[in-house]
């Protein structure tokens, strides 16, 4: 898993990562939960099939909205529904939209037992995660105890709610059903998921790293890699030579901080990071 605050080049480590992978002979799959994904735009691919096929090794998806959809209709939302419409005039569809949009870090959940579901079927090697911006996913990390709130009242509201011909069963029963695959996926993260932090050598990416290690310490998760990107290495100019000087001020705070942990500078590279080459290029300089 890859994560960092919006715009220090996380996609583009995951891709690079992804590919390194791939390249090694490892069936893998790297996968976006951004909601805003630029997995294709880097790796120059426009198909909407998911995943789409990169090389003979390497599959790609971008997660969203549909596919939360899709998740919850599968688990539960047919069970809901028949509860909510035989008090409420609603079309499915609609229905959908709402509750995917109200409920409390589902769209969170359902990506995380998504990626769950892929790694116990083994379909890939390598599973490649690039996560939306820190702030979402905090808001990700902190879903099971939204859903514990959200239950705190509800056996008052539900618990007299009986479904209809699907199952019968009391709407609270589903509401703590999604609570047990909440802790599920928790257990999934703690036990399963590496996590790397990207950043740069910058004031404010520095600043919020404490704040970061914090938030994950919380829920017991460790980085066990960071990833310091945009890094001036070859100072050529007084403007680059004066960013260099700078850089490294903030290098050496992040190295105190990340003490640990493997601490991997990616150079600065003068052109966009786009294409299987360049993303090669930039494994490189991963995996020396």
């Amino acid at each position: 898993m890859f994560g960092g605050k919006g715009g220090v080049g996380k996609t583009t480590c995951a891709g690079a990562t992804a590919l390194h992978y791939a390249n090694s002979g490892l069936s893998t799959l790297v996968i976006s939960t951004d909601p805003t994904p630029s997995l294709s735009d880097i790796f120059e691919v426009h198909s909407i099939k998911k995943p789409v096929k990169i090389t003979d090794n390497l599959h790609l998806a971008e997660l969203g909205t549909v596919e939360v959809k899709e998740m919850w209709d599968k688990k539960f939302g047919h069970e809901v529904y028949e509860v909510f419409s035989s008090m409420v005039s609603i079309e499915y569809d609609e229905f959908v939209d709402f509750i995917t949009s109200i409920l409390p870090g589902l769209q969170e959940e359902f990506m995380v037992d998504y990626i769950r579901e892929l790694a116990i079927n083994g379909t890939y090697d390598r599973i490649v995660w690039d996560t939306a911006p820190l702030g979402q996913t905090m808001h990700l990390l902190n879903m099971p105890e939204m859903l514990r709130e959200h239950l705190k009242p509800a056996p008052k509201i539900y618990s007299r709610l009986k479904l209809g011909g699907l199952s019968k069963r009391p709407i609270i029963k589903i509401l703590e059903e999604w609570a047990e695959l909440s802790a599920e996926d928790m257990r999934f993260l703690k036990e399963e998921v590496g996590f790397t932090l990207v950043t740069i050598p910058e004031a404010l990416a520095v600043q919020q790293l404490d704040g970061v290690f914090s938030e994950f310490a919380q829920h017991e998760f460790d980085f066990s890699q960071v990833i310091v990107n945009n890094v001036v290495k070859s100072p050529d100019s007084d403007f680059l030579r004066t960013k260099s000087a700078q850089q490294q001020g903030y290098i050496e705070q992040i190295k105190e901080r990340c003490k640990g942990m493997k601490n991997t500078e990616l150079p600065l590279f003068p052109y966009e990071i786009k294409g299987l080459k360049r993303l090669e290029e930039i494994g490189r300089a991963l995996f020396p």
